[in-house]
């Protein structure tokens, strides 16, 4: 019978890998809680109006990309292949925005059928932060400020630079669309396909073409920055002004634009030079008429969203895995005798209650001594714990160090925790 494999494009998280992932979310946590933020967990499946009527029908997401399918009862439901709609449509259906302000944050899978590639595959995990009820460019500025300390924990503060951009509101779009529309038709023959494609469909999403041809072609177009309205130029300018205040370095990209319909006024995105052409890391803006959008009161919104396959892929790649993510125990206690076992687990057990932030393995399934050595060396722990029925007897335990060439020492049970404390940096 033929083996069952996985998904393509989606991908199993092994144990040797989930410490990575672990470090990256906890840092992410942290952050995000010195912020005030809250967490929200939505589900993975939504009924797909949610998304047609939020990205835009005439989007590759909701063209090409979405697992979309029937239920029982006929009715259509899609897996999320983002998580901003989901969030909005929680937060409205649970009365969190009406007349409040909401600083929120979430994570887990999203879906697109898309080819898989390095950094980007069908199942990929996303952190995303939205916040609603706050209309100034201050939100716009913290949710940037915060990313960038979340760079420096990461130690990719020099690794990130950001890109900012306003699209304006959708008024100045629809006029900025149609002058765009009428100077690519000329050439519409010297378009790239995809180009072509979106020149009816999505004309704005040319701008971010990464065909040279295309890009020497848009050097001459209208440029957005020329059709946006007062209002919308007056944030984006208060918004650089409290960047510079805050110290963070930035570059107006006047062609940034982002692929949903949703985005307007302040679009950004942080970009990386060491993932090759998987650049972006996260990438975000306003979005102020999505929950007037989705049946909801007018509410202003401004998130971001971040990939965690990329995010790791890039601290990988830098070699900026922290060595303290690498998944092994500190302590392997060993049981050297039936009469040792259940004192051994015993003292395991103590160990935990005195030490909470150690990793502490107690070996099971018996075995001759070198056999659980061996088991004990493989677990990558600093330390073994020998416990046998001298050591018993004796009130003591055998403590090897199995990461250096210092000896074996006998230490008194009464005083192993404080020993242990110190060794560890506990």
């Amino acid at each position: 019978m033929a083996k069952i494999q996985a998904i393509r494009g989606m991908n199993d998280i092994l144990p040797e890998q989930t410490p990575v992932w672990q470090f990256v979310e906890s840092t992410v946590r942290r952050v995000l809680s010195q912020y005030g933020y809250q967490e929200i967990r939505m589900p993975v499946v939504e009924q797909t109006d949610l998304f047609k009527r939020s990205i835009g029908e005439v989007t590759d997401i909701v063209e090409k990309e979405m697992y979309t399918f029937e239920d029982r009862n006929g009715d259509s439901l899609t897996l999320r292949p983002e998580g901003t709609a989901g969030c909005v449509r929680a937060a409205e259906e649970h009365g969190l925005l009406f007349n409040q302000t909401r600083r929120l944050w979430y994570t887990g899978p999203m879906f697109r059928h898309e080819r898989p590639q390095k950094g980007r595959y069908r199942q990929f995990h996303q952190i995303g932060v939205e916040c609603f009820g706050m209309n100034g460019p201050d939100i716009d500025a913290e949710l940037l400020v915060l990313t960038a300390r979340l760079w420096r924990e990461l130690g990719l503060g020099e690794h990130t630079r950001l890109e900012i951009n306003s699209i304006g509101t959708s008024a100045a779009r629809r006029e900025y669309r149609e002058a765009l529309v009428a100077y690519l038709s000329g050439y519409r023959n010297q378009l790239d396909e995809d180009s072509q494609r979106r020149l009816e469909s999505n004309p704005l999403r040319i701008l971010d073409s990464k065909h040279s041809a295309t890009q020497q072609l848009l050097a001459d177009a209208p440029r957005l920055e020329d059709y946006l309205d007062e209002e919308s130029v007056e944030h984006f300018r208060e918004l650089r002004a409290l960047l510079d205040a805050a110290g963070i370095d930035y570059t107006v990209n006047p062609r940034l634009v982002r692929g949903l319909d949703y985005y307007g006024k302040t679009v950004f995105e942080w970009i990386t030079d060491s993932l090759g052409a998987q650049g972006t890391v996260c990438a975000g803006g306003r979005y102020d008429g999505l929950v007037e959008q989705l049946g909801g009161k007018p509410t202003f919104a401004v998130g971001f969203a971040m990939g965690l396959e990329r995010l790791i892929l890039l601290l990988e790649t830098l070699n900026l895995v922290p060595s303290s993510a690498n998944g092994n125990v500190d302590v392997y206690v060993t049981a050297m005798g039936g009469a040792t076992v259940a004192p051994a687990l015993a003292l395991g057990e103590s160990l935990r209650s005195v030490l909470p932030e150690a990793r502490i393995m107690s070996h099971c399934g018996g075995g001759s001594f070198k056999s659980q050595m061996k088991k004990a060396d493989r677990s990558g722990a600093r330390y073994a714990l020998i416990l046998g029925e001298n050591e018993l007897a004796a009130g003591t335990v055998g403590l090897k160090p199995l990461r250096s060439d210092e000896p074996q020492q006998d230490v008194d049970q009464t005083e192993l925790a404080g020993v242990l404390k110190e060794l560890l940096g506990r």
